[in-house]
């Protein structure tokens, strides 16, 4: 009989690759929970800014589905699973509920900040706490930061007194 040998699934320590779990798996539920919320909110807006808010809002799913899939294969491939299941996000995630029903497009911009902001609070942490335990990890939380700091801008942009 043929002895299978085994590869280990990563070359990083495993007590870092359960760190780097513990501080992406809060990033990726808050990312799918603010894909789900903007698909919502996309679908409901109202308001002179219709179109443009309308548009704008599909780009930010667009760009929190592809920030999640970043952090959550950076897990995957650190050998470890993650749990973004729809039962998951719902009890997990730090994001606000987002109201139900039709909303004029100042309401449903104020509420996507508001989901963008407790998600970058979740970000932020990741960043930090990943400075010493995996630089490389840290800098998928980096790319994730400035994207919906940028997205965060361009909503902020259509309700700004100035």
């Amino acid at each position: 009989m043929t002895e299978i040998q085994t590869v280990p699934t990563s070359s990083i320590d495993p007590d870092v690759t359960s760190g780097v779990a513990q501080f992406l798996c809060p990033v990726v539920v808050d990312l799918v929970a603010l894909a789900v919320d903007g698909k919502q909110a996309h679908w409901h807006v109202r308001g002179a800014n219709f179109q443009a808010i309308h548009l704008l809002l599909d780009e930010v799913v667009e760009h929190a589905q592809h920030y999640a899939d970043t952090a959550a294969e950076r897990v995957v491939a650190l050998g470890l699973p993650i749990d973004a299941r729809i039962g998951t996000v719902a009890t997990q995630t730090t994001t606000p509920t987002f109201s139900a029903g039709f909303l004029d497009s100042d309401i449903v911009i104020a509420e996507m900040i508001a989901h963008i902001d407790a998600t970058m609070t979740t970000v932020r942490t990741a960043v930090a706490e990943l400075a010493d335990l995996d630089p490389v990890s840290q800098d998928v939380a980096i790319e994730i930061a400035r994207g919906l700091e940028k997205d965060r801008w361009f909503l902020y942009a259509h309700i700004s007194a100035k």
